[in-house]
């Protein structure tokens, strides 16, 4: 029987009946069966089309002799067949040691013989008890099978003719996947299983998913089925590619799969290249595992690649050695240098010489200087360093230092090209430090990303590289001189991929080289962060933080002498960062005004040099900037010991320098560009959050931001609003408040920065605003103008508004504030009674007292860092006094600011008249309480300590109905009443009586009994006197402990009857029991005051029978 081809098996599968009428019949023979098959059944359609295809087969089957015979195989009885070839394989499953005799379907003269002389039904049941016999002994684990019927040639096309049919007629016993999995194991049944294939092409696809599953390439079984699967492969070869997805979906047969591949050697390094650095891992790992155990094997198919591979890096360095024709190399050149690097730092394959000798020859060519021959050549650099079998000899040595000295001299690769953002220079330079430094783990992720995978790179491996670099090219000093003078990288972003200068920079800061070599690097450094634009490169912060630790923080080793520094940045060159904004700064006249004389102190010729540089980005330049200030300044502080100890002095940058930054307003732009700078929001909001908290308060992040609307066209000059305009709306706000509206509405629609350009003037003008024949709602927008302004502008912002409200027309004695005055929360409490009156102002000074008190806590925290106590070894010493002294500090201030808050309640209840008067005090009171509120959440101590010291009683009831957390003093009232002090005493009860009224828990319930109590104990020890007055005050929280808890009535009334006994004996008589009665006037007057406090007494009782015991509510 022939062998099937390709053109049959395309014809079979499209069936191309006119395709098949052109071949000769011998080509033809092995699906005839289905051919036959197919003119015989009668068709399911009666169409034109249909019945032309049937006379198209007809027409291939006509002088085929051999088409008779296989028509009667179709005329056999296949139902009664299968009832009998069911119950042989019942008998077969039933007797282990069943044999198919030959008897049983009368072949007395042997099966070859017999079936030569059988007639047709007969045939069919032979070949199939053949197959059935065939699969009995593969379950019963026989190695080797035989059979006189298909390993003979002669009857193959019959044998064949009979299991075609066999197949579609009787599809309950017979399965193709099946008998492939037999004949697999007969000698002819390769050919038997392809003619089935042929004969039925739509089972394709399942025969070779079945047969690759069940594949073991290890076995003997294995290696037929992969001659098997090549055969199937060459019968159709049009799916070689789908067929190799298969393998690799699978993960089986990776040598077929590779043979598979060289059918389309084009298409070969692109799929290699995808197995090995594919996003696949599990693909990935089989296949560095079949790499890896093939070496060992000498596998014929990872040798054919392999010669492949070669002759394509052959071919391209032809090119390499031709650049006059025109052709680049140095793309497919890239794509095999990390298809090798892949396979040597992936899967584990060692190179042979004939390998070594060509990569080295590839790396080590000159292309020229484009964006491919740039890529081609860092490539080619990190492969010298992955693959050290490429200079482990002398030769291949020598030949990569006349290649790297080439780099260093070439001009076009070394420096940066106009249209390229990353120099080759640049790697070489960071490379030569990583190898001065030792840290091949630097080294390796620098090789890992250029190559984009990841490969392990060992250090014994790396000697000779390192030493080609470290000794040959660039020493330590030539690479710290050389790296100062290379160009900052202009506009740098996160968005420049690559190895820069900035990457040189940062490890040659961190390894401290340029202060062993004397090497200034400040300038560098600035004119970097002035040339930098969101969104901000990773390295940058980085940078920042590694020349701040070699500004401050010793040499770990010690190597390095003091005498040589680097220095910071001066305040000029700061300043100059944050003048030359144009719209993100406010505007100098505003907070640039105290810090004019620092850039005076400059030379000319520094003045000159800095204004040359221009800031390319204002908003990323700032924030750098800013991270390096208050980086700088919490480095300095943890660093004080070190320093004293050293005996050096580092700069310090002042309060007031640092109050006249827009920190907020910087912090802000960064949370609100937080893609653009993700790697620098985090660290400096830390920073300043634990180190400048009056900056990063919670109530400016909660400040609801005003969404900006379109304004009119007649009020905008420049998208800015005249200033005459704002003028004469503040001049004529009394008299003509609809002008002063409508600029207002306007100026908050405005965006921060152009808001702050009318600082001065809406601070100026604020007691004028807050005065009483101002329209509220004018007083309402002014309020959120300062209060965007606040959420914006530096702590100055803060002494210029407290300069304005203090300096008015009042008579009052006027003073002014300066930035170390907001350090003293009291000094910001220095105000008249009109500013605490006021609920726009008092809002206000709040807001800065809260700031104040917050600086305050960490200016004294700097302070205890700034300046510790040595022992006489000049050891730290802690000093538990010191920070006892700071807590009371704290604490007093905290304290303090409250007391006077209270004060002012008491004093507006006190004057609280009329209507007006206390509406007046119910909004001050809302602000004050929410206020006193957060006090007390944000430090529980503090309620203990105002409540220990006590404030005016009449305030209690405020504190209690407008602070939420007033129910933390229900803890400590035990504590209070334990004092001695009558006043003291008075307090609690009546704090205690308010607080259980409102908060009606258990443990309020003990807290009233107790009270009642000391009530009781006290009453009994007191004189008449004291006992009146201490009665007087107590009678009202009588009443309260029994509303809150009416199973209390009985011992208040106690109290009430025996209290009220005594004073009516004691009045009656006319006497005091516990004073000598010297004249009749003390007598007169404590009968009179007995009566009186009788009364007293009276009407509290009645209050608790008819608000409390008659209340129905209780029954």
């Amino acid at each position: 029987m022939a062998n099937i081809t390709s053109r049959v098996f395309a014809a079979m599968q499209n069936l191309d009946i006119a395709a098949l009428s052109t071949y000769p019949s011998h080509e033809i023979r092995p699906v005839l069966p289905s051919l036959v098959r197919m003119s015989l059944l009668s068709p399911l359609d009666n169409t034109e089309s249909s019945m032309e295809s049937r006379k198209q087969i007809l027409a291939v089957l006509i002088g085929i002799e051999v088409v008779n015979s296989i028509v009667s195989y179709l005329q056999v009885n296949y139902h009664e067949l299968e009832q009998e070839l069911k119950k042989e394989l019942q008998a077969r499953q039933k007797s282990v040691y069943f044999e198919g005799q030959q008897h049983e379907f009368g072949l007395q003269t042997g099966i070859a013989l017999g079936f030569e002389r059988a007639d047709v039904t007969r045939k069919v049941r032979v070949v199939l008890s053949e197959i059935f016999n065939i699969q009995w002994q593969l379950s019963d684990q026989k190695t080797f099978l035989q059979s006189e019927i298909l390993d003979d040639g002669i009857y193959l096309e019959e044998v064949v003719d009979i299991l075609c049919i066999a197949l579609a007629e009787l599809p309950s016993l017979l399965n193709i996947l099946e008998l492939a999995d037999a004949l697999v194991h007969v000698q002819n049944g390769q050919r038997i299983i392809c003619a089935l294939v042929a004969n039925f092409p739509d089972c394709y696809r399942d025969v070779v998913t079945h047969i690759i599953l069940n594949c073991d390439e290890e076995s003997n079984e294995g290696k037929l089925k992969l001659s098997l699967l090549m055969a199937l492969n060459e019968m159709n070869p049009s799916q070689a590619l789908p067929t190799r997805s298969i393998c690799v979906e699978i993960l089986k047969v990776p040598s077929f799969m590779l043979k598979l591949c060289l059918k389309f050697p084009e298409d070969l390094v692109a799929f290699l290249t995808g197995m090995l650095l594919g996003n696949d891992q599990n693909v990935r790992t089989w296949f560095a595992i079949y790499i890896r155990s093939s070496q060992k094997r000498k596998s014929d198919a990872l040798n054919l690649v392999r010669v492949e591979l070669l002759q394509q890096l052959q071919k391209n360095i032809q090119k390499s050695l031709n650049p006059g024709n025109g052709e680049d190399y140095t793309v497919q050149g890239v794509v095999l240098m990390r298809l090798y690097c892949a396979l040597r730092g992936i899967a584990g394959l060692k190179f042979n010489d004939d390998e070594v000798n060509m990569l080295t020859q590839l790396v080590t060519s000159r292309p020229q200087p484009t964006q491919s021959g740039l890529r081609f050549v860092s490539l080619a650099l990190c492969m010298l360093i992955a693959c050290p079998s490429l200079v482990s000899t002398t030769a291949l040595e020598n030949k990569s230092v006349e290649w790297l000295q080439w780099l260093i001299k070439e001009d076009k690769f070394f420096g940066r090209k106009s249209d390229t953002s990353a120099s080759l220079g640049e790697m070489l330079l960071l490379l030569a430090i990583h190898f001065h430094s030792n840290q091949i783990t630097a080294i390796s992720e620098l090789v890992c990303s250029t190559l984009a995978m990841k490969i392990p790179i060992r250090p014994n491996s790396t000697n000779r590289i390192k030493q080609v670099f470290t000794q040959d090219l660039f020493t330590e000093q030539v690479v710290a001189s050389h790296a100062v003078r290379v160009p900052v990288t202009p506009n740098l972003n996160a968005n420049i991929s690559g190895y820069l200068s900035v990457h040189c920079i940062h490890q040659l800061l961190k390894s401290r080289a340029f202060l062993k070599h004397k090497v200034p690097i400040k300038l560098w450094i600035y004119k970097q962060i002035c040339n930098s634009v969101r969104p901000v490169h990773p390295v940058m912060p980085a940078l920042i933080e590694v020349y701040v630790n070699s500004l401050i923080v010793p040499n770990p080793l010690g190597k390095v002498n003091v005498d040589h520094m680097h220095k910071p940045f001066s305040e000029t060159e700061i300043l100059h960062i944050f003048k030359s904004s144009k719209a993100t700064t406010i505007d100098n006249r505003n907070f640039f005004g105290a810090t004019q004389t620092i850039a005076i102190g400059a030379t000319s010729a520094e003045l000159e040099e800095i204004m040359g540089i221009e800031v390319k980005c204002n908003l990323t330049a700032q924030l750098l900037i800013l991270y390096y200030l208050v980086l700088y300044e919490e480095t300095r502080l943890s660093n004080t010991h070190n320093q004293s100890t050293a005996g050096r002095k580092i700069k310090e940058y002042t309060n007031n320098f640092l109050a006249e930054l827009p920190m907020k307003y910087l912090l802000q732009k960064a949370e609100q560009y937080q893609n653009d700078y993700a790697g620098l929001f985090h660290p400096l909001l830390r920073l300043i959050i634990s180190n400048y908290p009056h900056l990063s308060m919670v109530d400016d992040w909660m400040e609801e931001h005003y969404v900006s609307n379109p304004v009119s066209p007649s009020l905008m000059v420049n998208k800015q609003i005249e200033r005459a305009l704002v003028i004469k709306a503040l001049d004529k706000i009394s008299t003509k408040p609809a002008i002063a509206i409508r600029v207002f509405k306007v100026l908050l629609k405005l965006p921060a920065e152009d808001l702050t350009q009318y600082t001065d003037l809406i601070v100026e003008n604020m007691s004028k605003v807050f005065q009483k024949n101002v329209p509220r709602i004018i007083q309402e927008l002014y309020k959120d103008i300062w209060l965007r302004l606040n959420s914006v502008l530096p702590t100055s912002f803060w002494k210029m508004s407290l300069n304005s409200v203090m300096n008015t027309d009042t008579g009052a004695t006027r003073c002014t504030y300066v930035n170390e005055d907001l350090l003293d929360p009291l000094q910001v409490l220095r105000c008249g009674k009109h500013v605490f009156y006021s609920p726009y102002t008092l809002m206000i000074l709040l807001r800065i007292l809260q700031g104040s008190l917050a600086a305050s806590k960490a200016f004294l925290n700097i302070q205890m860092q700034s300046k510790q106590i040595l022992d006489k070894n000049g050891q730290l010493q802690s000093d538990s006094d010191r920070d006892e002294l700071k807590t009371a500090l704290i604490a007093s201030q905290e304290s303090a600011a409250v007391h006077i808050l209270l004060e002012v309640l008491a004093d507006m209840n006190k004057n609280a008249k009329d209507t007006v008067a206390t509406f007046s005090l119910r909004e001050t009171q809302g602000i004050i309480c929410s206020f006193i509120h957060q006090a007390f959440i944000s430090e529980p101590s503090l309620a203990k300590l105002v409540h220990f010291q006590t404030y005016p009683r009449e305030v209690i009831p405020m504190m209690v109905m407008g602070v939420p957390s007033m129910h933390i003093c229900i803890d400590f009232l035990h504590e209070f009443l334990s004092m001695p002090e009558m006043d003291k005493q008075i307090f609690t009860i009546d704090l205690a009586s308010h607080l259980v009224l409102k908060y009606a828990i258990p443990k309020s319930l003990s807290v009233s009994k107790f009270c009642i109590n000391t009530v009781q104990s006290s009453l009994s020890l007191l004189s008449t006197h004291a006992k009146c007055k201490f009665l007087s005050n107590i009678l009202p929280a009588l009443i309260r402990f029994a509303e809150a808890f009416p199973i209390l009535v009985d011992d208040c009334i106690n109290i009430l009857m025996l209290t009220g006994k005594s004073l009516h004996s004691q009045g009656t008589l006319g006497i005091n029991s516990t004073q000598m009665q010297l004249t009749s006037n003390t007598k007169q007057k404590c009968f009179k005051d007995t009566q009186q406090y009788i009364s007293m007494i009276e009407e509290a009782f009645e209050t608790l029978i008819t608000k409390i015991v008659n209340k129905v509510e209780l029954y």
